[in-house]
């Protein structure tokens, strides 16, 4: 990104002020501008207005501000109605200016490690930018297509969704040439009440698709493969061989190529299938494919393999919950060689009305999974899940914990297990299990 305070204001058709500087990066937050950048003034719970110093302190090149706040005239400035919607429209410039080919991916469960083996994919034979961390909303997409290198090649943008019309929004300002959705789980089932108008949120992001362009749709979710859309529909997860799992990684064979991912579960295949699909799309060859997915980079804290010091093997999967991914996650713990395993498994949020029957249903998972011992943390795995765990399990290995009562899981679970044994920890983002992950690693 390198425009002038003055280009700015001939894109967004906006006022400007001290129009001769030049920017090179875009924040919306005063405490991470860096020098050169732009800072957007947003108006959410805080009124970025309230930072425009602070940025211009740390290093702001102008500032982005609406029209309803006072701005000194000594300030390089561009001035428009709206700044979060002026943010969209210059990400959107960007997005036709550099022109990358777009893999957009979406979906209830997957999406994150979906993108990192997207990306990876395709950077065995593109220069290929990725969304940073979890950037996949109004904020965070726009931001990816400012920040994206001139010389990129293929943007694989994430887009998140937890409520109707996001994405539309979203894929029309990417404009993605191939769409992916990873599959339709219980994730905002608060907000929309049924699977089926979560598929059909999930569908949003064909609006922005080209219409020549291509979705990728699991081929066992019928609320997908038999959905009315312009676009050409191709599904992903079929004719797979030799599926063998490990401690470590997973096997598998496809289109007669090896395949090995460093996660575990069968789920992370049909991941690995969805961004495979995408670059056969863009001619990537298999063999390119199979080597870039043996070692990719994988966003923090997404079925991430971990050791405490003490030789334990963690798996975090803290950032997001719902019972299609416990289901999953539970059932690949079940089958990694270990001579003990333990599970703690924290609320699964934005549930709704449907939050009580969906935690209890976990149950008859938790018990077939074989594990040694339960650790359960937040209201509702208490009111719900443990009283009929309480049936299968003694108090020596189902344990329950407030979510403000950390400290003292990190505690029982510092001294939990030997060399060799396994704890996965599950929950929600909120639940903040993150913490005690890295107290247990470091």
């Amino acid at each position: 990104m390198n425009y002038s305070v003055k280009k700015i204001g001939q894109i967004l058709n906006a006022t400007t002020q001290i129009d001769s500087k030049i920017v090179t990066g875009v924040s919306f937050d005063s405490r991470k501008v860096k020098s050169g950048d732009l800072f957007v003034a947003l108006v959410a719970e805080n009124d970025g207005h309230d930072y425009v110093q602070q940025a211009l302190t740390k290093g702001a090149t102008a500032v982005l501000v609406d029209d309803r706040h006072q701005i000194d005239s000594k300030i390089p400035a561009i001035i428009v109605s709206d700044t979060l919607l002026a943010l969209q429209q210059l990400g959107e410039y960007r997005r036709h200016q550099i022109n990358p080919k777009v893999v957009a991916i979406t979906g209830s469960n997957g999406k994150t490690t979906t993108k990192d083996m997207t990306s990876a994919i395709m950077g065995s034979q593109y220069k290929t930018f990725k969304t940073p961390e979890n950037f996949n909303n109004e904020i965070g997409v726009p931001l990816t297509l400012l920040t994206m290198p001139d010389d990129t090649e293929v943007l694989v943008v994430e887009l998140g969704m937890d409520r109707p019309g996001q994405l539309t929004t979203l894929s029309e300002l990417v404009s993605p040439d191939i769409a992916i959705i990873t599959m339709i789980g219980e994730a905002h089932i608060e907000f929309f009440r049924t699977r089926e108008n979560i598929a059909k949120a999930k569908l949003e992001i064909t609006k922005g698709l080209k219409s020549q362009g291509t979705l990728l749709v699991p081929y066992d979710e019928p609320l997908l493969t038999n959905a009315q859309v312009k676009q050409n529909v191709q599904t992903f997860g079929q004719d797979i061989k030799d599926i063998n799992s490990s401690s470590s990684k997973t096997i598998f064979t496809y289109q007669n190529t090896r395949f090995a991912i460093p996660l575990l579960g069968r789920y992370n295949i049909m991941n690995a299938l969805a961004a495979i699909s995408a670059g056969i799309l863009l001619h990537i060859e298999l063999k390119n494919a199979a080597e870039a997915l043996q070692h990719f980079d994988l966003t923090k804290n997404r079925t991430e393999q971990l050791t405490t010091s003490h030789g334990v093997n963690l798996i975090s999967d803290v950032y997001n919950s719902n019972p299609t991914a416990v289901a999953a996650v539970l059932a690949t713990l079940k089958i990694i060689p270990a001579t003990h395993k333990y599970v703690v498994l924290g609320d699964m949020l934005e549930l709704g009305e449907q939050a009580a029957s969906l935690h209890a249903c976990l149950a008859e998972t938790v018990i077939n999974a074989n594990v040694d011992g339960v650790y359960l943390v937040g209201p509702l795995m208490n009111k719900y899940l443990y009283p009929i765990l309480q049936r299968r399990f003694d108090s020596a290995h189902l344990h329950q914990y407030e979510t403000d009562q950390l400290a003292e899981l990190i505690k029982d679970l510092q001294t939990l297990g030997e060399n060799g044994d396994v704890i996965l920890l599950k929950a929600s983002h909120g639940i903040h299990l993150e913490n005690v992950v890295n107290a247990l690693v470091k």
